[in-house]
């Protein structure tokens, strides 16, 4: 499998990418020295997001526990890679291990069963695609460190204007209001895509949108829960034709944009509405054109209903490490102090409870739809392939981007399904 290597795949996985700098810092490449002895001390390899979301609960934890933590943090690439070196040769430097949720499948026979951390009560406040996402092969390995999933971002004050109001309800026979449905959102892109302004953005080089269609037109994403390939079921095509149909109403070059362009085009009001991760909400910057002019939603439904995909971290314990009970005791305080990484810089938990303490609170509104979109009946993780990066760069978004230059949806599905086919064998 490979590592995403740029932006906009960052961001698919998770929306980290604009979260935080993804430079290496801290510890570097190389580790740190163990500032204790395996009795009080725990080596905790992460990407830049899961340091800055795991520092206070870090410190939180050593108070509870007296567990030093270090954290050895690592760019996105550059974690991939340590992981899949040290597993391999079966002695590693660390304790602990923030795994990006499709490393899961490729990394399961290096971690530790993590089961009894999982009892009815934390798994009843954990989203249930990532409660069944967590379980491979019949063990849980991996807690939930943070989540994210597609909202709807839009421009609330173009919404309650009553000129927009009227015209709107003229043409299209009913009120503008936040869209909960495929049509309302195709009627209000077109109608807001006039003098300069775009109502939505299309972003080519990603697939995490067409996916999420997917599963609101009600079926999984590109593989059956037997590892059949099926991207060319009518419910893929669906996705993928209303998902183009959306380029007319979006600026130009939709093939090319990524998660980057897409939350500066609507960060400079150049977009009244765009389908992102809930986190970038509260990153609008101040100076910004739209700053407290923006409302939230849940993520679109279709005949499934609303439905997003997941973009989870986990926490797992490699099987070689030599302080498997403090590494664990880490995972287990982290779990109970889940809700402090709300207040770091990438804003985000995993648990249920820690969206609800804050959803209430001014400047968190992003999280009641966040809430609703992951616990939609229809929302799931990614297919449990080792494969599946694969297939993501070399089949779903060149799929993606010739569909939004005009290709026939039909021909290219087949012409995927056959491509994820060789993939498999």
């Amino acid at each position: 499998m490979s590592a995403r290597k740029t932006i906009s795949k960052l961001a698919s996985i998770g929306g980290i990418c604009t979260a935080v700098a993804l430079t290496a810092t801290a510890c570097g490449a190389g580790g740190p020295a163990s500032s204790g002895s395996a009795a009080s001390s725990i080596n905790v390899l992460v990407e830049a997001g899961g340091h800055a979301e795991l520092t206070g609960i870090a410190e939180q934890c050593k108070k509870d526990t007296g567990i030093d933590v270090n954290f050895v943090e690592l760019p996105y690439d550059g974690l991939f890679n340590r992981l899949s070196s040290e597993f391999s040769s079966g002695a590693v430097s660390f304790d602990v291990a923030a795994l990006d949720s499709v490393w899961l499948p490729s990394f399961k026979d290096a971690v530790q069963p993590i089961d009894e951390l999982f009892t009815d009560e934390a798994k009843k406040d954990i989203f249930p695609a990532l409660v069944k996402e967590a379980n491979v092969d019949g063990h849980y390995i991996g807690m939930p460190a943070w989540t994210n999933a597609e909202i709807i971002l839009y421009r609330k004050d173009l919404f309650e204007d009553a000129a927009n109001k009227a015209g709107f309800k003229a043409k299209y026979g009913y009120d503008l209001a936040a869209p909960t449905t495929w049509k309302q959102y195709q009627d209000i892109s077109e109608f807001f895509t006039k003098d300069g302004m775009y109502g939505t953005d299309v972003k080519g080089a990603v697939e995490t949108e067409w996916m999420a269609h997917v599963l609101q037109a009600g079926s999984p994403m590109v593989l059956d829960a037997n590892n059949n390939v099926v991207i060319d079921n009518a419910a893929h095509k669906e996705a993928l034709d209303f998902y183009t149909s959306l380029s007319k109403s979006a600026p130009p070059g939709a093939a090319q944009v990524d998660w980057a362009a897409a939350q500066n085009l609507f960060n400079q009001g150049k977009t009244v509405m765009t389908r992102f991760w809930a986190h970038a909400y509260r990153q609008i910057p101040k100076d910004a054109p739209v700053y407290g002019k923006v409302g939230t939603a849940a993520m679109i439904g279709g005949s499934a209903g609303v439905a997003g995909v997941p973009g989870p971290w986990y926490l797992s314990v490699p099987k070689a490490t030599k302080n498997a009970d403090n590494a664990k005791k880490f995972v287990k305080c982290a779990y109970e102090h889940n809700s402090m990484g709300i207040e770091s810089s990438l804003g985000l938990a995993a648990r249920i409870s820690a969206f609800e303490k804050y959803q209430d609170k001014p400047g968190y509104e992003s999280f009641k739809p966040l809430i609703e979109t992951l616990n939609a009946k229809a929302t799931a993780t990614r297919p449990a392939t080792a494969k599946w990066q694969q297939i993501v760069d070399t089949v779903l978004i060149p799929t993606l981007q010739k569909s939004v230059a005009g290709g026939d949806s039909k021909a290219l599905l087949s012409e995927a399904k056959t491509q994820v086919q060789a993939l498999l064998k």
